[in-house]
């Protein structure tokens, strides 16, 4: 394993409403949960001191209850809740709902990534200057 790299797979054949990847992966600047809710099924009402919340639906469609008000989250869909707002996931659909929960308290870092022209380079640059590389080979379909 390289260091600075971990690895888990999303449990989705499980009766358990979460997975906690964030522990599962050991990242500490986020949070990060598969919540899998069958029909019919909630999580609480809840909301946040500081942290807000993305939800990401991988499969199912969401019934994102916002201050007691409804939205529908579809497959694909996302949603993000700031801290302060109250809400609930709901499953009302007869199939089950997949989605990850990710949420984070600090501000954004953004542009401090460092691009590389290839393994060999020792010197990096801001990823908008460096070009994009060229399209991989396609490994046959099973």
């Amino acid at each position: 394993m390289e260091p600075g790299a971990d690895f888990a797979q999303l449990n989705l054949d499980t009766d358990e409403r979460f997975q906690r990847l964030r522990a599962e992966l050991g990242v500490s600047t986020f949070g990060l949960n598969l919540i899998v809710l069958q029909p019919g099924q909630a999580g609480r009402i809840h909301r946040h001191e500081r942290q807000e919340e993305v939800y990401l639906v991988l499969e199912g469609e969401l019934s994102l209850m916002l201050e007691g008000e409804e939205r529908s989250v579809p497959t694909g869909g996302l949603a993000r809740v700031a801290p302060e707002v109250r809400r609930q996931l709901v499953n009302r659909r007869a199939n089950r709902l997949v989605l990850l929960a990710l949420g984070g308290s600090a501000p954004h870092e953004g542009r401090d990534g460092v691009a590389y022209a290839s393994w060999e380079a020792a010197e990096g640059a801001p990823p908008q200057e460096i070009a994009l590389p060229a399209d991989v080979p396609v490994e046959p379909a099973a």
